[in-house]
Parts: structure tokens; C-alpha cells; sequence
């Protein structure tokens, strides 16, 4: 990422957008996450209006400026060695650009902000403006979660300038949205806007976006929807509308209309290498919204079905080396001890195909899907296992505040008898798991299955991103402790003429499937 594009923002400022890790760009948050992959429904196009004045002029009421404040401590000296240095600017805990900016510091003042502060200035008033939207004339107003986090104190400003404040109904990190109540004042209805479907939305059609930001009054942009079903790698649940309407900072939270005046989306985030619209919106989906918000309404947080698997993407290799003909799918790269999967009988390696009718034609589609499948409910799962589909029937739970993924349970293994060896064609020596083995390698006393101890440069192996220290677990969904097991494997699937063998790997990162290439040779003495 260049930096030199990016210009450290201040206060009110700040807190607006946040740093997302894009290559050459940043994405600027108005804040993250939304859900798995629209179906688009059949609907007749519609050309530009001659002018959007008559429908603004009816959502413009509905749509609010929020104005939210923390007291945050400041540090006298910026935090710097000697005071020298440039101030750190102020963010809202946990904002990605808090990290971004102190890394960025550390980088230009090393040494100057690892120590702990040498004394402490006044306390300060931190201001976050961005916009919302009304949903119930009662005073319900949605909002990004990024919006209000940490605030203490929360203003609403309507249209016509009237302040309100607002309370905290519930707030969700994972989809960035957030409910506010505020109390109308007397004679003063408040103006409602309706959700839409945003199922309903194709790429070409026409959408209005509509903020309120820092206070100035309603801003209207128009634009079409560019994309359906972006994922800009920030959390299991990214689908985000994309649209070409110039969103800017300030804007977040504003919502996104179709013709018929119906919100379809949240405006949250915009790819940009300046900080302004370039035209590269995203816009959380009217129908994940609805579902958290009424959530948020009803119980003060988001209830989400949980299976209890840790999924991965499935490649044509992974495909080939299992049989499936087409890589789609998620597949199973580990199961939680007692959750719906291990009750279910889901396995390691199995590749989920369906889940509750539904198709999941790749990896990134599963979380929404179960998510968003009632609790408690009794659900088809198909997958592929062995060569061919099975159906599996799950109970959905709830899933956990702290997903903690249980650890394996075992004796030590006994060092093995077997004498190192390598992996012909495919750049590997191994070894088994010998008291020597773990202390080199620093290994689990419970870890099983056979150490890596060398990967050839340029082998498929390396290619791959294996290393030495990494643990081979499976092979073709089996469970290996030799090397000679592993050997046999990669025999048998080489005499089946498969173009790879699949391989459970256990490494810094935790447990993933590795398709390894075959080629024709043969094994060597290693």
C-alpha cells in the first residue's frame, strides 16, 4: 500500500472512514461487512428519470445527521520520546485506521512510541459525524456501527435542524450496523423510510444516495449499481452492493434508494486513493440489513445460526483430487468439538454443497446462508465425501459471543520406527513426529501426523506455501503417521491417474487443505 496518497485526518474528520488493507488503494470505511451472494430476480429495466427532484424531495426528511462524541485522554507530548514528534491523531478504539496510523508513526519516529506515555494531557472531546436513516416514526434510526462506536454521547439532527438525542438500541460489529431511539418531539412526526429488496437490484439499474454529512444538510448523488456481491475481504459476511453514486466521507450510514423511493442498501465504504468518491461505492444489502435490525430491535444484538466448521475455498486442484468436477463448494478444514457439524456427523474434508436447500457454489456463500438459517432448526446438509454426495441432517445453533476452537485431546505419540524419507515429484522430506522432531520444531506434545523437514525450493511443495516444521495430517481425507503412510497414499492416487493428491496441513496458521500436483515419477531413497 503507498502512503503517500494518505493524509492522517483529524478528529471529526477521523472518525468518518477507516483504512481497509486494499493493494494499491485504500477503502475507506464508512465501515464493513455484509452477506453471501444475491440471486438476482427478473425485473423490467427502467430508464432515467428526466429529473430525481420529486423523489428526493420525499426521502430527504427521512434521512438524519448523527453526531456522536467520546471523551477520549490525550497524551501531552504526543506520545513521543521527546515531544518532538508529530501527534498521534485520535480514533475510536478498535478503528482500523488507529492501527494503520500507529504503525505508520512507528515507522517514521521508530523508537519514539514503543515506551510507555511520559505524562498525560487533558482529556479531550472526540466528534464522529456520519448520517442515518428513519425506519418507524416512533424515533427508530439505523445507522453504521462504526458511526457510533464508544460514543457517550449521541445526537440525531433532522432535515430541518431539530436536534435529538439518541440512545443505543443495539449495535452489530460483524455487519456494521447499528439502532438508535430518539424521542420526537411534540406535533413534530417524525418522516419514515422503507425497507426494499435488494434481491430485486440488477447491475445497471438506477439508485439514489442520500447523506447527511457534518451537519450541512441532505446531499443526493445518483448512480447505478456497477456490482452485486463484492467481497472486499473483510469478514465472513461481504456481498456489498456496488454503485457508481459518488459516496463521500460523512455519508456513511446514509441509505441507498431504487426508483420506487425503497432503501436497497447502507452506504459503507468507498475505494479511494485520495479519501473522496472516485465512483466505487459499496453498499450493505437492504435484506441483510432488515434481518439485523429487526434483531437489534428485538434483543439488543444480531442472533446468528452457527454450524461450528471452519471452512476453506475449494479449488479446481482440491476438485480434482476428491473427484468433484467442478470446484465449488466450501470445504471442511476443521470441526468444533460438540457443535451442530461434529453432532451431525460432518467430517474433515468433506466439501458442503447444500446447506438447507440451498446452494453454496463456493466457499464465501456458507457463513450467510447459516447465519441467516432460524436456530434451532433441523437442516439438509449435502456433501461430498468418498467419491460421491451425502445428505446429513443439522440442528442450527446459535452461534457463540467467543468462538473458542477446541483444542485436540491425545497422548503424546511414541517416536516411530520409521526412517525418514522424501517425497518424490512432490519437494518433501518427512519424518515422523519423534521427541527430537517436536523440540526442533517446537511441536504440540499432542500433535499427530508426520513433520515436514525440508521443502525444495521451487517444488510444488514450496509453491504451495509449505514449510519445514509444517505437519502433514491427512492425506485424501485419511489419517496418516508415517511417512510410509503418506507414500502409500500419493501411490494409490497416482495408480487412480488423479492430477493431485489432497493434503491436511497443519501450520502456524492452523489446519488447511493443500492440493499437491502429481507428476510421473517415481519414489527415490531418501
Amino acid at each position: 500500500m503507498r502512503f503517500d496518497h494518505l493524509r492522517p485526518l483529524r478528529a471529526a474528520a477521523v472518525a468518518l472512514s477507516a483504512v481497509l488493507a486494499v493493494p494499491g488503494a485504500g477503502v475507506l470505511a464508512t465501515g464493513v461487512l455484509a452477506t453471501g451472494v444475491l440471486v438476482p430476480r427478473a425485473a423490467e429495466a427502467r430508464g432515467a428519470p428526466e429529473s430525481f427532484a420529486d423523489l428526493a424531495a420525499s426521502l430527504l426528511p427521512g434521512v438524519v445527521n448523527i453526531s456522536s462524541s467520546q471523551t477520549v485522554q490525550a497524551r501531552a507530548n504526543g506520545g513521543g520520546g521527546g515531544g518532538n514528534g508529530p501527534e498521534m491523531p485520535l480514533f475510536p478504539p478498535g478503528s482500523p485506521f488507529e492501527q494503520f496510523f500507529h504503525d505508520f508513526m512507528e515507522r517514521q519516529h521508530p523508537g519514539g512510541r514503543g515506551g510507555p506515555p511520559t505524562d498525560q494531557g487533558p482529556p479531550r472531546r472526540m466528534q464522529s459525524l456520519g448520517s442515518g436513516f428513519i425506519i418507524d416514526p416512533s424515533g427508530i434510526v439505523v445507522t453504521n456501527n462504526h458511526v457510533i462506536d464508544g460514543a457517550d454521547e449521541i445526537t440525531v439532527t433532522l432535515q430541518d435542524n431539530t436536534s435529538l438525542k439518541a440512545t443505543l438500541v443495539g449495535r452489530d460489529e460483524r455487519t456494521d450496523l447499528a439502532v438508535l431511539k430518539v424521542t420526537p418531539e411534540k406535533d413534530k412526526p417524525l418522516h419514515a423510510l422503507q425497507f426494499g429488496d435488494s434481491d430485486a437490484a440488477r447491475v445497471g439499474d438506477w439508485v439514489l444516495a442520500i447523506g447527511n454529512p457534518f451537519g450541512l444538510g441532505g446531499t443526493v448523488t445518483a448512480g447505478i449499481v456497477s456490482a452485486r456481491a463484492r467481497d472486499i475481504h473483510q469478514g465472513p459476511y461481504d456481498d456489498f452492493i456496488q454503485t457508481d453514486a459518488p459516496i463521500n466521507r460523512g455519508n456513511s450510514g446514509g441509505p441507498l434508494f431504487d426508483m420506487n423511493g425503497n432503501v436497497v442498501g447502507i452506504n459503507t465504504a468507498i475505494y479511494s486513493p485520495s479519501g473522496g468518491s472516485i465512483g466505487i461505492g459499496f453498499s450493505i444489502p437492504s435484506n441483510l440489513a432488515k434481518n439485523v435490525v429487526a434483531q437489534l430491535r428485538d434483543f439488543g444484538r444480531a442472533k446468528r445460526g452457527w454450524l461450528g466448521v471452519r471452512i476453506q475455498q475449494v479449488t479446481q486442484d482440491i476438485a480434482d483430487s476428491v473427484g468433484l468436477h467442478d470446484a465449488s463448494g466450501a470445504m471442511v478444514a476443521g470441526v468444533n468439538d460438540g457443535g451442530p457439524a461434529d453432532k451431525a456427523q460432518i467430517h474433515n474434508g468433506d466439501i458442503i454443497l447444500k446447506f438447507n436447500n440451498q446452494d453454496v457454489k463456493e466457499m464465501h456463500n456458507l457463513p450467510r446462508i447459516v447465519a441467516e438459517t432460524a436456530i434451532g432448526e433441523q437442516v439438509p446438509v449435502v456433501v461430498w465425501r468418498d467419491g460421491h454426495e451425502q445428505t446429513l441432517q443439522a440442528k442450527v445453533a446459535e452461534m457463540p459471543d467467543d468462538q473458542q476452537l477446541a483444542s485436540a485431546t491425545g497422548t503424546p505419540d511414541k517416536a516411530r520406527p520409521d526412517q525418514p524419507m522424501e517425497l518424490s515429484g512432490l519437494g518433501l522430506h518427512l519424518s515422523p513426529i519423534t521427541p527430537d522432531a517436536r523440540d526442533k520444531f517446537q511441536l504440540n506434545q499432542d500433535q499427530k501426523g508426520v513433520v515436514i523437514t525440508e521443502v525444495a525450493p521451487n517444488s510444488a511443495a514450496a509453491q504451495r506455501g509449505l514449510h519445514a516444521g509444517d505437519v502433514i495430517v491427512e492425506v485424501q481425507q485419511e489419517e496418516v503417521t508415517t511417512p510410509a503412510d503418506i507414500q502409500d497414499r500419493v501411490d494409490r492416487i497416482r495408480k487412480q491417474n488423479r492430477k493431485s493428491v489432497l493434503m491436511l496441513v497443519q501450520g502456524q496458521d492452523g489446519l488447511r487443505w493443500v492440493p499437491l500436483p502429481l507428476t510421473g515419477d517415481q519414489r527415490q531413497p531418501g
